[in-house]
């Protein structure tokens, strides 16, 4: 079980950082439990370089350029030097500010070209009563897996974050029955071509995710971990949660 913490921009000092990694790395020696850590990018220089648990690094985001003349951008090469190994493309925080799926499957190629493996997020905005929403997801995982080559497709994960779960209670969010309609569907849509075995792909869930819902979701769904967001910057619950499925 995976476990990816998103920090977001909730953790702006480095001895917080430091204790979500002393945190981390006790969870990370759990039988089964994979802990991934997405801290802003200073904190993940600070982190990354040097690391020698069973904690890995992921970037919250990579520039889309190869470098150069770019102010402000952080390049997958960068990233990788510093010892990250996952990178997170196409949040819906990004994807908000504008980022269009071809710009997501630029970021995707980047990462996968310098090593780092794309933990892809894909989520609609609403469902409705006629399902339209099911091609939306389908979309979104076919413009990136279909551009890549067959290695390639095996190197990503997919992190399903449906947009309107995002900030709810747990009470308000995704039930553990439409969590697993959904991974079927995504695996479903995988395995329609893109990927030769479906079950190969790592699927995440992300969306208001707690300690107190967390062990539901998980029991039966067919997810294989969790992008967490704000509930990961807190030490205690952050255990909590990695406790919860290990």
């Amino acid at each position: 079980m995976m476990i990816a913490a998103n920090w977001k921009a909730y953790v702006e000092t480095p001895q917080k950082a430091k204790a979500l990694f002393a945190a981390a790395k006790k969870l990370a020696a759990r039988k089964g439990l994979e802990i991934v850590l997405a801290p802003p990018a200073p904190y993940l220089g600070l982190l990354a370089p040097g690391n020698r648990s069973k904690v890995s690094f992921a970037a919250q985001d990579i520039s889309d350029s190869m470098g150069g003349a770019a102010t402000g951008e952080v390049t997958a090469a960068a990233i990788a030097s510093v010892g990250a190994t996952y990178a997170i493309v196409g949040h819906s925080e990004r994807r908000a500010r504008g980022e269009t799926d071809a710009i997501v499957l630029s970021k995707a190629q980047h990462a996968l070209a310098h090593g780092l493996r794309p933990i892809l997020c894909i989520g609609e905005h609403e469902r409705d009563s006629e399902a339209h929403y099911l091609q939306f997801i389908r979309a979104q995982i076919s413009v990136v897996f279909s551009a890549l080559t067959m290695q390639e497709r095996l190197q990503v994960v997919v992190a399903y974050e449906p947009i309107w779960a995002i900030g709810k209670t747990s009470a308000e969010a995704i039930t553990p029955e439409d969590l697993a309609e959904m991974v079927l569907y995504i695996r479903k849509v995988l395995g329609d071509g893109l990927v030769g075995d479906a079950q190969a792909t790592k699927v995440l869930y992300g969306g208001s995710v707690e300690p107190g819902n967390e062990r539901s979701l998980a029991g039966g769904s067919g997810v294989d971990g969790f992008l967490i967001g704000h509930a990961s910057t807190n030490v205690q619950d952050f255990i909590l949660l990695g406790k919860a499925v290990s």
